[in-house]
Order: structure tokens, then C-alpha cells, then sequence
């Protein structure tokens, strides 16, 4: 008989206590502390006097940071957009592939995770760059050199490359949770698979696409290294100003507002997709 956690809460507590008191102290912890810094000012090189003002977030308020707030969003939403498109058939087909294949299929999709960031964006480079491979094809047929690397196609191209995985695992988690029959009772009763594939799979999968949305755009917004290596001066994303902040400039409150106004974003996108999936769920009740 199981024994309900209320009545054994020493052993709950005993194994709660450790990684509570881990993300306490190396999460939430410098996270206040920057959160304080975001009111704070530079009283020398070194020290930071929290006072309370709002200038730093005042600051955001200029159309240069709004711009480049801007641009970031539209650079996440776009990846996030190209990866659906991508990722989705890929998703499918593993989902609908033999089981061996599908544990094969799996680990080349999570394959990427295996390998540093730096790395895999260093080979993109060797990919796009004028004497790379690409370049190097087109000019097997007359075409090129092309201006494939230090550009925004060169940022989105990146980060889907990026984070195309992110996308395509909660992807296939929902689609592998589908019921089969009513996809065959849909094709059954002359219902295509084009058909069938947008009023009963995507419906049902919605969640799970709207999970896989957020966890795509929220790594996207807040890139970093990606846009850096791969872009020039006009694709500078939120991220690249954050660090010059920090570590160039040495302007730790004006960084920490940057950062948490990054942050309070993001706490708005998770809010928007568990708004709707409450409705969802709340009109499936009714139904």
C-alpha cells in the first residue's frame, strides 16, 4: 500500500532539503542579486549602490533598445515559425516510422546535444562562409560566391539549425500520445491525410505544439553566441547588448534591467501559453 507523502514528510523534506537549498543558493540568490542591480547605479568600477531608481529601466525606453527588442523577437518568432515548418513533418515521420528505426531516427535528432555549442556553430561557419561548402557547390554550377555568412540570413539559418531539436521532441511526445484509431476512422471515412493531418492531428496535438513553440522561442529570444559568430554589425540581438553591458562597457544595473526585462518577456510568453491551454481545457470540459 502506498503511503500517502503527509505522512512521511521527514523523508520528503530529507530528499527535498538538497536541491532545494542547491537552486536556492546558485539560482535564486544571484538572481536577486541582479534583480537588485536592475536599481541600482555604478558608484565605481567595481561596486554597484542599489538606490531604488528606475532610470536603468527608463533607459530601455530609447528607440535604439527598442529596435533591437524588436528585431530579437522577430528573429525568435521567425526560427520559431521555420522550425515548426521543419520540424513538424520530421516529427511525424517518426512518429509513424518502425520502432527501430524510430530509436534511430531519436538519437539522430538529440545527437546535436552531444556536441558543444561552439563547435557545432564553428562548422556552420566552415558551411556558409565564401570558401565553404556551399560556395564551393554553387561554383560547380556557375553560381556564386554567395553572401551566405555575417548577415540576418545567416542569424536565422543559425538558429534554426540551433534549436530545430527543441522543437521536434515535444513535437513527436505529442503526436506519439495520439489515439491511432481515430486517424484510421478519419482515413476510413475518405478523410486524405492532408485532410486528416489538419482537423484531427494538429487539434489534438495542439498542446503539445504550443509547449514545443515555447521552449523553441525562448532560447531563440534570448541567443547569444548564434547571432555573434554569425551575424554582422545590423544583427545584433538583445542578448550580444546584455554582454557588452556587462562585461565591455561595465554598466551592470543598465545590463541586469536589459536582463530582466528579457526575463519579465519571457514569464509573459509562458503566462499567454498556459492561458490557452486552460481555455482548452476548460471548453473540452463544457463540450
Amino acid at each position: 500500500m502506498e503511503q500517502d507523502w503527509k505522512q512521511s514528510r521527514g523523508s520528503f523534506f530529507t530528499a527535498f532539503a538538497p536541491p532545494a537549498f542547491w537552486l536556492t543558493l546558485f539560482f535564486l540568490v544571484p538572481l536577486a542579486i541582479i534583480w537588485a542591480y536592475s536599481f541600482g547605479k555604478n558608484i565605481s568600477m567595481t561596486e554597484v549602490a542599489v538606490t531604488g531608481t528606475l532610470s536603468n529601466y527608463a533607459r530601455i525606453a530609447d528607440p535604439v533598445y527598442i529596435s533591437i527588442f524588436v528585431k530579437s523577437i522577430v528573429y525568435a518568432a521567425l526560427t520559431t515559425f521555420l522550425c515548426l515548418i521543419v520540424g513538424f513533418p520530421v516529427a511525424l515521420a517518426i512518429t509513424f516510422a518502425p520502432d527501430k528505426a524510430k530509436a534511430w531516427l531519436l538519437l539522430l535528432i538529440m545527437l546535436p546535444f552531444w556536441t558543444n555549442l561552439l563547435v557545432r556553430t564553428y562548422a556552420l561557419m566552415a558551411v556558409l562562409r565564401t570558401e565553404g561548402y556551399v560556395n564551393t557547390v554553387l561554383g560547380w554550377i556557375g553560381i556564386g560566391p554567395l553572401p551566405l555568412l555575417h548577415n540576418n540570413f545567416a542569424v536565422v539559418l543559425g538558429l534554426v539549425y540551433v534549436n530545430l531539436p527543441f522543437l521536434v521532441l515535444p513535437l513527436y511526445s505529442a503526436l506519439d500520445r495520439l489515439d491511432r484509431s481515430l486517424l484510421e476512422a478519419s482515413l476510413d471515412l475518405g478523410a486524405g491525410h492532408i485532410r486528416t493531418i489538419r482537423e484531427i492531428v494538429i487539434p489534438l496535438a495542439l498542446p503539445g505544439i504550443l509547449s514545443g513553440l515555447l521552449i523553441t522561442f525562448i532560447p531563440a529570444l534570448g541567443s547569444y553566441l548564434t547571432p555573434d559568430l554569425l551575424g554582422g554589425p545590423d544583427s545584433q540581438m538583445i542578448a550580444s547588448v546584455i554582454e557588452r553591458n556587462f562585461k565591455r562597457a561595465n554598466d551592470w544595473p543598465f545590463g541586469s534591467a536589459l536582463s530582466f526585462i528579457l526575463m519579465y518577456l519571457t514569464f509573459f510568453a509562458i503566462a499567454a501559453q498556459t492561458l490557452v491551454a486552460a481555455r482548452r481545457r476548460k471548453a473540452g470540459g463544457e463540450a
